[in-house]
This record gives C-alpha cells, sequence and structure tokens, in this order.
C-alpha cells in the first residue's frame, strides 16, 4: 500500500460521459481527474480558491502511466504529493486509487513551472508557495533543490 506517502487525496465522481467504448474511464478523462486533484491540491495547501487567470505557475510536463483500468462503479480518489521544489518548477506525483481493493489503477508524474503570465517567461517558484509546500509535506532539505 502506497497511501502513506500522500498527504493529500480527493474523492473523483466518474460519469458516464467519462466511459470509453470499452466502458472504461477513457485515458483524457484521467488527465482531467489529475488536473482537478492539482487544483484541489494546491487550494488546500494554500488555504484559498486558486484563481487561475492569476496563478503564477503552468504545467510544462505530464508522464502517465495506466496500470488498470477503471470501470463506472470503481470508488476513485486522487492522490497527490510533491516531490521535490526547485528553483524554476515542482515535481508532483500523482494516484488514482480504488478505495475497495486499495489498487492503483493509474499514476500521473508531473511538473510545473514558474511563469509570468504578462511576460509569458519563465519566473522562479515564489518562496511562499515554497515555504507552504515544504510545510504541508514535511520535506527534507534535500528534496528542496
Amino acid at each position: 500500500m502506497q497511501t502513506e506517502e500522500y498527504r493529500f487525496s480527493v474523492p473523483i465522481q466518474i460519469r458516464m460521459s467519462d466511459l470509453d467504448p470499452f466502458v472504461h474511464v477513457n485515458n483524457g478523462a484521467q488527465c482531467n481527474y489529475f488536473d482537478f486533484g492539482r487544483s484541489s491540491y494546491f487550494e488546500h495547501v494554500f488555504q484559498k480558491p486558486i484563481d487561475w487567470r492569476e496563478m503564477d505557475m503552468v504545467l510544462v510536463h505530464v508522464e502517465m502511466d495506466f496500470k488498470q483500468g477503471i470501470e463506472f462503479q470503481d470508488h476513485i480518489v486522487c492522490e497527490t504529493r510533491l516531490l521535490s521544489i526547485g528553483k524554476k518548477s515542482i515535481k508532483m506525483m500523482q494516484q488514482l486509487r480504488d478505495t475497495q481493493t486499495d489498487v492503483v489503477k493509474t499514476t500521473c508524474y508531473s511538473v510545473l513551472a514558474g511563469f509570468d503570465r504578462t511576460t509569458h517567461q519563465s519566473i522562479p517558484i515564489r518562496e511562499e508557495y515554497k515555504k507552504l509546500f515544504a510545510q504541508f509535506e514535511h520535506l527534507p532539505d534535500d528534496q528542496q533543490e
């Protein structure tokens, strides 16, 4: 069981429109689940709603591994954690896990970078974000690049 390393979890509501012709949750819908999990994680860590028009981080890399199909009746949560904090980026890991069977269905590795929406340039991750992430995750100094 891998849940000990995840300090944040949010339930996922599977909708009929999420299903593909094989009656599994479509891969694209799973991307949306991870987006929802990431947004919920930020709101939880920052203790306020996120205004994505002003958020100064942007998703720059996503890698997903589909380990087992997700079916309509599955009870899925999206678990999210921060792997490391760098000067201009953060690395995250997420998983979609069935709470009844404890089976991890899909994993997602992602990188978000600091981004100035006005100049469209890379910027450092805000120190206040770094502090909040490190506090929430109990990150040791070697995971803060």
